[in-house]
């Protein structure tokens, strides 16, 4: 990083400043761009000049009806009216609280009407196009009276003035957003995140990456998400490159397009979780692949769920022609209570390394040699702006390299806590080893460092311990993806359940659509049980065969195996077919 960028960062006392200052720097440069994939959409975009006026435009309306330190709930497609909104917020003085639409499934409106209500926020900020569907939940779920701003009216009615705005006393200890985690929709958790979080973290970001001058950034990722919000939106307008945007339905829909995006707006940093190169390489070969140009894409940036080496090698491998190099490929490690950015290494093609198996059970993490078998393990980069420990989360010693244990995290860039939870922040942010050293934020990650990388090998909470073996749930999801074509590139979700003496396993997946037989489902829950017990040596005393899109996921990808396996508890699944023991079946 220059020292131009590190001086502008470490001289801003918020985002507001160092977003204004690139505003007269640059002020006709392209801030937010938004892209058009559906029919009758256009392009829009706004400049950093016009980004600062839209900002102070918000923030006075916001000034006019609500203290500084309120919290205002941010309902937007991703965009650049999502940008203007936001940093109106901050230029107020007040929190953000980005969350996902309320769409017309219950289970979305009440995600959102969790987040709102933990929250307390104060106002609703909107854009015309998602008035009615925001209306319609305020009015459903009890928000009605809540003052809301729908920030690209045309009509009459007050619409701030940007004139108005007066620059309120923001430090980086001032609080800039609550950034809700991915979980159970009755018990969210708002990460508090300070404008000092978040200039940390960008510095990190642009330290990690080896940044020489600023880039443009962009992708699919909606901007609720860390990911999107810390590492595509504000790691371009804070750094000045700029960032462009699509929505993730387009992508969804069409993953092609990501990299059409990529190639036709010279974006250099754009990140994905894994799955999303996966639905790259998954695409049947067309004109669109033969038209890329991927060779200015420098970070492609591969976080947010386990990163997959057999993904990192097709992908690099069917876009070598559009000019894509397995050296852009920034594999990297980072969580909402860090603001986002822990490790990665940038410049080289990805570390991968293969381990004992059997020895990866005992917690140790251990290379074979080239000639035998063992499991292959990415890298997720070196630790950077942080000061990282391997714990053993049972006596909270400190481990030594090669040793799994969980990741426990200190540094500029780690969150306050969770929005008035005290006892959960006190035992997640406030953690210290046996010998009093900390506090650590603990992660709930396990992983090892090894020769200065950090490998993440899986979650403590999702860990299955049969017989003192410790097996991951998603190995046993790609064995089974492996060996039986039926459920390639779909979802499973593979959990523990309490059993007699011992924890007994459930194997939940996705198949593809067909109209199958009873006799042929039988058959595929059969096969997939003798896979488990052959591989893993267990015994399954359930296997469930959903229907696509049954297996729930976070916003950026991950599996969510806790609440399957509450629903699977509470019998709310539908399975086209299940294989239960019969101890489980009445």
């Amino acid at each position: 990083m220059t020292s131009t960028m590190s001086a502008a960062l470490e001289r801003a006392a918020g985002i507001p400043a160092l977003v204004r200052l690139r505003a007269e720097e640059l002020p006709g440069q392209i801030a937010v761009l938004s892209a058009a994939h559906r029919q009758g959409q256009v392009e829009t975009f706004l400049t950093f000049q016009q980004l600062d006026q839209e900002a102070r435009r918000i923030a006075s309306w916001l000034q006019a009806r609500a203290p500084q330190g309120a919290r205002i709930l941010l309902l937007y497609a991703s965009g650049a009216r999502f940008a203007s909104a936001f940093l109106g917020c901050l230029y107020a003085a007040m929190v953000a609280v980005p969350a996902p639409l309320p769409g017309t499934y219950q289970q979305q409106r009440r995600r959102v009407t969790s987040i709102a209500t933990d929250a307390e926020v104060a106002a609703v900020l909107t854009e015309e196009s998602e008035w009615p569907s925001v209306s319609d939940w305020a009015n459903t779920e009890g928000w009605d009276p809540l003052p809301h701003f729908v920030t690209d009216a045309a009509g009459p009615g007050d619409l701030g003035d940007s004139q108005a705005w007066t620059m309120p006393a923001v430090t980086r200890e001032t609080l800039a957003l609550l950034q809700y985690t991915s979980g159970s929709t009755g018990d969210p958790k708002g990460v508090m995140v300070t404008h000092g979080n978040l200039l940390c973290n960008i510095q990190s970001i642009a330290t990690g990456l080896g940044l020489t001058r600023p880039l443009r950034v962009g992708g699919w990722i909606p901007l609720y998400h860390d990911m999107g919000l810390m590492g595509h939106l504000l790691t371009g307008l804070c750094l000045g490159g700029g960032c462009v945007l699509m929505s993730a339905d387009a992508f969804l829909r069409k993953p092609l397009r990501w990299l059409q995006l990529i190639a036709q707006y010279g974006i250099e940093l754009s990140a994905s979780p894994n799955f999303g190169y996966e639905r790259c390489v998954q695409q049947p070969a067309d004109a669109a692949i033969g038209g890329l140009d991927l060779s200015r894409w420098k970070y492609a940036c591969n976080g947010s769920e386990p990163i997959k080496p057999g993904t990192l090698r097709a992908f690099a491998a069917r876009f070598a022609d559009a000019g894509f190099r397995a050296e852009s490929f920034f594999p990297c490690y980072g969580m909402a209570e860090a603001t986002l950015f822990v490790s990665g290494s940038s410049g080289r093609a990805p570390v991968v390394r293969v381990i004992d198996a059997v020895k990866r059970e005992a917690h140790e993490f251990q290379p074979v040699a080239h000639d035998v078998p063992g499991q292959a393990m990415a890298s997720s980069g070196r630790p950077c702006g942080v000061d990282l420990r391997i714990v053993d989360p049972r006596t909270r010693q400190a481990l030594p390299e090669g040793c799994i244990g969980e990741i426990w995290l200190r540094g500029g860039g780690i969150a306050q806590g969770y929005w008035r939870k005290e006892a959960a922040t006190r035992d997640i942010f406030k953690a210290r080893c046996i010998d009093g050293e900390g506090p650590f934020l603990r992660t709930g990650d396990l992983g090892t460092c090894l020769a200065g990388e950090l490998f993440v090998t899986g979650r403590i909470k999702e860990l299955i311990i049969v017989k003192g073996r410790n097996l991951y749930p998603q190995d046993i999801e790609q064995e089974l993806r492996n060996q039986h074509e039926e459920l390639a590139t779909l979802a499973g979700a593979v959990f523990s359940i309490p059993g007699k003496g011992q924890e007994d396993i459930i194997v939940c997946h996705e198949i593809r659509r067909a109209p199958w037989s009873v006799e042929r489902l039988r058959e595929m829950a059969v096969a997939m049980r003798a896979t488990v017990t052959r591989e893993f040596g267990v015994n399954p005393v359930g296997v469930l065969l959903l229907p696509s899109h049954s297996v729930l996921r976070t916003t950026s990808g991950k599996v969510r195996r806790g609440c399957m396996r509450d629903l699977f508890l509470a019998r709310a699944l539908a399975p086209l077919y299940q294989h239960l023991d019969l101890s489980l079946a009445t």
